[in-house]
């Protein structure tokens, strides 16, 4: 049976394992839509940077979440996440079911839904649940679909659509991790007028750990942050040889 839910209401899960599918009508004005997950504690906060999977960390180190890509079907497109809850580490209180858009409200997104499925199941099986995200304001860049969260010792989904008119910064900031919205933009952003050019620098910031910081300071995701001046090619050496940028970026690839 599939439960149609309201926001704000939750549902026992007995699955194993569960897929969480964010689906919207696409269209020409309609803005690219991104799953993308936060593994939080009881304080609602990540321990480090790996408990945020997103396009540029598609699984977490645990193997416990990864985000499955994009399909289109017909007029709707989906992104997906899926969670091995079995795999999932007690510390792990709540795992978050984002939607992110590129910097565009999502009042322009048309006929958002997230379904949950059991991932065990075979092929063309129904959803456990499904919820119709609707922004209360429409001006949100970022939203909480729903949520998987731990009940004794069990889980169980909640219906959230809770929005961040600041987008992925907003989220990323009030759930632990650091982004230091200053950074200038790294060279080698997506190209302008790519279907998937993802957010903007200044509105995402790069998030990455440093490269090198000093060792009382916590590591943050700003990029770039100081590093020593770059060495001279040595003789003989390719003059125009330089060593890639390190780390996870919050930009597309």
């Amino acid at each position: 049976m599939t439960h149609a839910m309201q926001k704000g209401s939750n549902i026992p899960v007995a699955a194993a394992a569960v897929r969480a599918v964010l689906r919207w009508t696409t269209g020409p004005e309609v803005p690219d839509v991104d799953a993308s997950a936060l593994l939080v504690g009881s304080d609602g906060r990540v321990r480090s940077d790996e408990d945020f999977v997103f396009y540029n960390q598609p699984r977490h180190p645990s193997g416990a979440v990864w985000r499955l890509g994009k399909k289109q079907l017909g007029e709707a497109v989906t992104d997906a996440v899926q969670a091995d809850l079995r795999a999932v580490t007690p510390a792990v209180d709540r795992i978050l079911v984002v939607a992110s858009a590129e910097d565009v409200p999502f009042e322009l997104v048309r006929d958002l839904r997230i379904l949950l499925y059991d991932a065990t199941a075979s092929g063309g099986s129904e959803p456990l649940a499904y919820f119709d995200v609707r922004p209360e304001t429409g001006a949100e860049t970022a939203l909480i679909c729903g949520e998987m969260y731990r009940r004794g010792e069990g889980w169980k989904f909640r219906a959230l659509g809770e929005g961040y008119s600041d987008g992925l910064v907003g989220l990323a900031t009030d759930h632990g991790i650091s982004v230091d919205e200053n950074a200038p933009e790294p060279a080698g952003d997506a190209e302008a007028g790519s279907p998937s050019a993802g957010p903007t620098a200044d509105q995402t910031a790069a998030m990455a750990p440093p490269t090198q910081a000093p060792p009382s300071v916590p590591p943050a995701y700003g990029y770039p942050q100081p590093v020593s001046p770059v060495p001279l090619p040595g003789p003989g050496a390719d003059p125009s040889f330089r060593l890639p940028v390190q780390g996870p970026q919050f930009i597309r690839r």
